[in-house]
């Protein structure tokens, strides 16, 4: 069923939601923003349905709901330790197609991966429930969702799509919600962005021997010189799954603390040192190629399923050395073609 509603009616509805969920939704933080006198729109709980931006994209990813940059596991004093207490209340979170894709692929790596399942990963995430927000039309500058084929997502993976604006317009998908929303029937669905303004060909290796020739390209010497290895990236990237922990004590002389576990990133010094000094990707070309191959072609390879980038562009947004991620896979597309002919041609 599909309702239009009026700004009071929707306030109305979102104040009977708030009662059954803590509420998760892109909030402005003004004047916190990378640079002076900026605001920064990333995902928080929100108490009024006018703190929801819904006309700008957020920047920074759903992810940070899930898996906060600092996180603490549990607490222990001596031999005992206490785990972290999750909150039985349910969560429900405004979020983009790209965002539920993005969450489906954390699924892969803390619930499907190897037979092991990250019980702090799986308690917030049994308790999660999707409001599926309206994009523009082609989506934003950055975007490229439509050739990730993250554009696209189930009725029954969220309970209910919106559009936010003049007009409020509501698709219930959960049954259980019509009496919470009251307004005039229409017909409506989220519609789905169908041609981003950029487009990405993603490079289709043949066979192991051009998957190797793929590491020594010239291509990737470029990035040596132009990215400055600081992770802003990974941070932002709505996919980034990599994290390390620590023991945090609570004053030097005792054995009482906690364990955290807090965002890593492959493109950060230290990522892949080990004892004796050896680190196996020291340059910041070789630690572009490991994420490129990562989001377009291990995780797939590895799951069986979709990429793992979604092609939300937020490491294009964030990047300081103006690399785009959209034009380096387009570029890495075009020598792969080459190694692929090579190949044939002997």
């Amino acid at each position: 069923m599909s309702l239009k509603l009026t700004k009071k009616s929707f306030s109305n509805s979102f104040d009977k939601l708030k009662e059954i969920y803590t509420i998760y939704a892109p909030k402005r933080s003004p004047k916190q923003g990378r640079f002076c006198d900026t605001d920064i729109i990333k995902y928080d709980v929100i108490n009024s349905s006018d703190e929801i931006v819904f006309n700008e994209k957020s920047n920074y990813a759903a992810k940070e709901v899930l898996s906060p940059i600092t996180e603490t596991l549990f607490y222990f004093t001596d031999n005992e330790y206490r785990a972290k207490k999750i909150a039985k209340k349910p969560i429900l979170m405004f979020v983009r197609a790209c965002d539920i894709n993005a969450i489906k692929r954390f699924d892969d790596i803390y619930l499907k991966n190897g037979g092991f399942v990250d019980s702090f990963y799986a308690g917030i995430r049994e308790n999660i429930s999707f409001a599926l927000m309206e994009c523009p039309s082609k989506g934003w500058d950055t975007c490229f969702c439509a050739s990730m084929k993250s554009n696209i997502v189930n009725d029954d993976e969220y309970i209910f799509g919106i559009q936010l604006g003049e007009e409020i317009k509501v698709d219930i998908k959960d049954p259980s919600l019509t009496e919470i929303f009251d307004g005039s029937q229409i017909t409506y669905h989220v519609p789905v962005v169908e041609e981003n303004l950029i487009s990405v060909k993603i490079p289709m290796i043949s066979n192991k021997d051009v998957q190797a020739k793929v590491k020594d390209l010239d291509l990737w010497k470029e990035y040596d010189k132009r990215c400055i290895k600081c992770g802003s990236c990974t941070i932002a990237c709505s996919t980034c799954t990599c994290y390390t922990s620590y023991d945090m004590s609570y004053t030097p002389d005792s054995n009482a603390g906690e364990r955290r576990r807090i965002n890593a990133s492959c493109h950060i010094d230290g990522y892949t040192d080990m004892a004796g000094g050896h680190s196996f990707r020291p340059s910041a070309g070789e630690r572009l190629r490991f994420k490129t191959m990562h989001k377009i072609h291990d995780h797939a390879k590895r799951f069986g399923g979709e990429h793992m980038c979604v092609g939300c562009g937020r490491c294009s947004d964030h990047c300081p050395a103006f690399i785009s991620f959209s034009t380096l896979v387009n570029k890495l597309s075009v020598e792969v073609d080459k190694l692929n002919e090579e190949d044939i041609n002997g």
